[in-house]
C-alpha cells in the first residue's frame, strides 16, 4: 500500500511539472526586445524535468510578483522553450535543458546550465541589470 501511495504522488508531481511548462519564445519578440533595449532571460525545459520546472517557476515568480523588490521587471523579457525545438536550441545554441541565458545590448551576457537555486538566480538578474 505504501509503494502504490508513493507511486501516485510521483506521478502526480511529475505532471504538475509538465502542466507548467509551454514555450513562450518567439525570435520576432526576442529580437523586438532586444531591440529596446532590454534585458532578456531565456530558459530551456523538456517534458518531466522537475529541475527545469522549478528554475521556471522561479523566473516566473520573480517577474509576475516582483521577487526582486530592488528590481524593476518593466525591462526585463523571459521566453522559455523546450529544448527538443531545434530551431530554438540551435539558434540559441543551448544543448540541455534547465539552461538559463541572459542577453543586453544584443548580446549573450550570461549562460549557466542546471541552475535552479533562488538565490544564484537571482543574483544572476541583477547582476546582468548592472552591467
Amino acid at each position: 500500500m505504501k509503494k502504490l501511495l508513493f507511486i501516485i504522488i510521483c506521478l502526480f508531481s511529475i505532471n504538475a511539472n509538465a502542466i507548467e511548462k509551454e514555450t513562450t519564445f518567439d525570435k520576432k519578440l526576442f529580437d523586438k526586445a532586444q531591440s529596446e533595449g532590454k534585458v532578456v532571460i531565456v530558459s530551456s525545459w523538456i517534458k518531466y524535468c522537475s529541475s527545469c520546472a522549478g528554475q521556471m517557476k522561479i523566473l516566473k515568480t520573480a517577474k509576475k510578483e516582483g521577487g526582486l523588490s530592488d528590481i524593476k521587471f518593466d525591462n526585463i523579457e523571459y521566453f522559455s522553450f523546450d529544448v527538443t525545438n531545434r530551431e530554438i536550441a540551435e539558434l540559441l545554441k543551448v544543448q540541455f535543458q534547465t539552461t538559463l541565458l541572459i542577453f543586453k545590448d544584443n548580446k549573450e551576457i550570461y549562460r549557466s546550465v542546471g541552475e535552479t537555486t533562488k538565490d544564484l538566480l537571482y543574483e544572476a538578474i541583477k547582476s546582468s541589470i548592472k552591467t
